[in-house]
């Protein structure tokens, strides 16, 4: 594509900062930078692919801002985000295999269903509770399945992973949101490796990007670190409940193609 206006890419830093505040405390930072990129022109492959590289640097930063706090051990946690990077490049590869139109149908309501749990759980605070899966099958079986579905479809995949921990893993929301930033890098960057080498990915505008998401990400990770669940719970339910409407909007969404709408 021609090389995108400056206004623009000022457009894109700020959309960028604002989906990076967000993701590092609630995930769902791609609700806001893929269609902001769709709305500058940009290919819907080029901007899978640069939404990829600008992820990168609102995970890792945020991931960052926890470890430093002391709410990850990052060398403890790399067999994870291994798994996670693995688990991405398959499903990102696998992209057009993979009946994507059976995913679109049941996202939103899996969306809202993590919501429905977030919210009417009255006990789901900071405190860790009784772990339900061990660490090692919890790093074989569910980081990569869900590293998969972000390399193949991609929205919800903070908030898959948000849930897992709490249920499985026994983690409480802070912790939880800190563990599921450098798994959410981890998927990022192996979704990424695939599309440069399909040569999709715009560096400029996602380097842009990049450092909005940066600093957007060590704000919202400090906002979230200082008020923890209280914070972290109603963000998560509002941006599962968003994304689902997002999802529901698309008019090329197979339900809505299935009644007409």
């Amino acid at each position: 594509m021609a090389d995108i206006a400056l206004h623009l890419l000022l457009l894109l830093f700020l959309a960028a900062f604002l989906a990076g505040f967000i993701d590092s405390i609630a995930g769902g930072g791609g609700m806001i930078t893929i269609p902001a990129m769709l709305l500058a022109g940009i290919p819907p492959l080029e901007t899978l692919g640069t939404n990829k590289l600008q992820s990168l640097f609102g995970s890792g930063s945020a991931t960052i801002a926890y470890a430093r706090a002391g709410h990850v051990r990052l060398s403890e946690q790399l067999p994870m985000a291994a798994a996670a990077t693995i688990g991405s490049v398959f499903g990102a590869l696998l992209a057009t295999v993979v009946p994507g139109d059976v995913l679109k149908i049941f996202m939103p309501f899996l969306l809202v269903a993590i919501a429905i749990y977030f919210g009417l759980k009255p006990n789901i605070g900071d405190l860790d509770k009784h772990r339900r899966m061990s660490v090692f099958l919890f790093t074989v079986t569910i980081v990569p399945l869900v590293g998969f579905y972000d390399g193949v479809f991609g929205p919800g995949t903070g908030s898959f992973f948000m849930l897992a921990f709490v249920t499985l893993a026994g983690f409480g929301v802070l912790k939880a949101t800190a563990h599921t930033k450098l798994l959410n890098f981890g998927s990022n960057l192996g979704g990424f490796v695939v599309f440069i080498l399909y040569g999709v990915v715009l560096w400029k505008v996602g380097l842009t990007m990049g450092v909005g998401q940066f600093l957007g990400a060590q704000v919202g990770s400090r906002v979230a670190m200082r008020n923890g669940a209280r914070i972290i719970k109603p963000l998560l339910v509002v941006t599962s409940i968003a994304l689902a409407i997002r999802l529901m909007a698309d008019p090329a969404h197979p339900i809505r193609v299935w009644l007409g709408w």
